[in-house]
C-alpha cells in the first residue's frame, strides 16, 4: 500500500493509494504520523480498502506534501555510499555515520525551495528513506529492526555545503538543516511492496543525468543502520531515516552547484519520483 498526504501546506488530508486509484482517509485517521503508526490502524484502512468502505478521491492536479506528518527526528547517515565517500575525499566509514537534519525541513516532494540567502553551495542527494512504525531501542539484532520499519520513501537530503563544511565548527547539521532542505515523498510504501535490498535510485538537474546507482551499493544495509541506531537512541513511531547518497552530487566538483531556476528531479524504482524548482530566498 501506497500512503500520502495531499492538499494545501498544513491542510494535507492522508489518502491511500491502492493500484490506480485513491481513498480519502480522514475518516478513520487524522494524520499519518506517530499515533497512526502506534495504534496499529494501518490494517483497519487494508480492511477498509478491500471491504469498499472508503470514498474513493481523484489526486489529479492537487498539491502532495510529505507522506509523514513532521517526525519527532530525521536522522541521517553519512557517506553510505563507497563511491560518494571518496568524491568527498574520505574513506569509506566502518561504522555508520550520523548526523541530524530540523525536523520541519521535511515538505513535500514536488515543493519550490528556497536557496538560503548568499548560498553558493546549495547541492542535491538523492537518498532512499525509512519511515519507522514502532519505538525501537537497544534492538538484539539488524534481523530485529524489520519489526520496526513502517514503509519506505523517496528522499532528497538537500545540502549547504559552506554551511555544512566550512562553518561547521565540527558537526553537518547546519548545513542540512535551512528550509525546505528535506522534500520528502510523494508516498511511503509499506514493506510488503517494496524491497531495500536492491532498488535503482537516481537524480537529475535540469534533466542532465547526475546519479545513477542502486540501493545494494550502501555499505550499511537498512537493517544494519536501524539496529546500529537504536544502540545509541529511541527511534520513535514517524521518524524519519535518511540512508545516504551515491556518487553524483555537486561537492564532487564534477557539476556546479544549485542556483535560481534549477530543477532536480529524484527517482527510486518503486517509490516514484521528486522534482524541485530552486528560487532564491
Amino acid at each position: 500500500m501506497k500512503l500520502s498526504r495531499v492538499g494545501a501546506p498544513g491542510s494535507e488530508r492522508p489518502v491511500a493509494i491502492v493500484g490506480e486509484k485513491a481513498y480519502a482517509l480522514d475518516g478513520i485517521i487524522g494524520d499519518i504520523d506517530a499515533s497512526f503508526w502506534e495504534s496499529g490502524v494501518l490494517d483497519r484502512v487494508a480492511s477498509a480498502v478491500e471491504s469498499g468502505a472508503l470514498p474513493e478521491v481523484t489526486l489529479e492536479g492537487v498539491r502532495f506534501g510529505a507522506p509523514i506528518a513532521r517526525p519527532s527526528s530525521v536522522f541521517c547517515i553519512g557517506m553510505n555510499y563507497a563511491a560518494h565517500a571518496a568524491e568527498s575525499g574520505a574513506e569509506p566509514p566502518s561504522v555508520p555515520i550520523l548526523f541530524h537534519k530540523a525536523p520541519n525541513t521535511v515538505v513535500g516532494p514536488y515543493d519550490e525551495v528556497a536557496i538560503p540567502p548568499g548560498s553558493e553551495k546549495t547541492d542535491w542527494e538523492v537518498e532512499l528513506g525509512v519511515v519507522i512504525g514502532r519505538r525501537a531501542s537497544y534492538l538484539a539484532s539488524p534481523e530485529d529492526a524489520r519489526d520496526h520499519i513502517a514503509g519506505y520513501v523517496l528522499v532528497n537530503d538537500l545540502s549547504e555545503r559552506s554551511y555544512q563544511l566550512d562553518v561547521s565548527g565540527g558537526q553537518w547539521s547546519k548545513g542540512k538543516s535551512c528550509a525546505g532542505f528535506c522534500p520528502t515523498g510523494p508516498w511511503v510504501v509499506t514493506p510488503d511492496e517494496f524491497d531495500p535490498a536492491d532498488a535503482a535510485i537516481s537524480s537529475w538537474v535540469n534533466g542532465q543525468p547526475r546519479q545513477a546507482s542502486r540501493t545494494a551499493d550502501m555499505i550499511f544495509d537498512v537493517p544494519t543502520i536501524v539496529h546500529h541506531l537504536s544502540q545509541y537512541l529511541v527511534l520513535e513511531p514517524g521518524d524519519l531515516i535518511c540512508t545516504g547518497t551515491p556518487e553524483g552530487v555537486a561537492l564532487s566538483g564534477r557539476y556546479p552547484y544549485l542556483g535560481a531556476g534549477d530543477v532536480v528531479e529524484l527517482s527510486i524504482d518503486g517509490l516514484g519520483r521528486q522534482r524541485q524548482t530552486f528560487k532564491n530566498a
